[in-house]
């Protein structure tokens, strides 16, 4: 019985050294790696999508190019949906000199700063960067945004969503970059996801 345990303890060790491994970071060289904002159109009347017993209602089409600034894994009762959220840069948010000296980290579907010492204007940090929750179309996409490592650029495109069950279950998009705390994370439903790194 010992030795199972021993053998389990040792594949576990072993599979957390491979996941590290797989998502380590890059480091990019200085410099605005993605420069442009998000790109958006509202939906008057958005489409509905099933996914499972889940309805997924598309509020606005949306695509991006990005620096990942960091990523983190889920199992909690959202991961059915949304395995993994991307906190994401783009601007001066995307310049490794910038982000040198703000630390970031995600816990708890939302996304964490701080900086000793501000490298560009707080509001400007607030509107370039998001944590997105990712929903994907297919097991293409899956697979894609399981290579995403911190520090690559990521192109995203596909639908901000609000999503609903029939119990009264909800989960709102964010259809704004301007906003921030509770209610500020993009829901989204991805269909296409490429990286690159820099």
């Amino acid at each position: 019985m010992r030795r199972l345990a021993l053998v389990a303890l040792a594949l576990l060790v072993l599979w957390g050294a491979a996941s590290a491994w797989k998502h380590r970071a890059v480091t990019p060289p200085p410099g605005v790696l993605a420069p442009d904002d998000p790109e958006q159109v509202d939906l008057d009347d958005g489409a509905v999508l099933r996914r499972g017993d889940v309805t997924l209602r598309t509020r606005a089409h949306f695509a991006l190019t990005a620096r990942v600034l960091a990523r983190e894994d889920y199992h909690d009762a959202g991961a059915f949906l949304a395995p993994l959220d991307l906190a994401l840069g783009w601007g001066r948010m995307s310049d490794s000199a910038v982000l040198a000296r703000i630390e970031v980290s995600q816990s708890g579907r939302f996304y964490w700063w701080h900086a000793d010492d501000f490298p560009i204007p707080r509001r400007e940090i607030e509107t370039h960067s998001a944590n997105m929750h990712l929903i994907p179309a297919d097991g293409q996409v899956r697979d894609a945004l399981e290579r995403v490592r911190r520090g690559q650029l990521v192109h995203l495109e596909g639908f901000l969503v609000d999503a609903s069950r029939a119990d009264g279950w909800q989960w709102h998009s964010s259809l704004s970059r301007e906003d921030t705390g509770n209610g500020a994370c993009e829901l989204v439903y991805v269909e296409r996801a490429e990286t690159a790194t820099p």
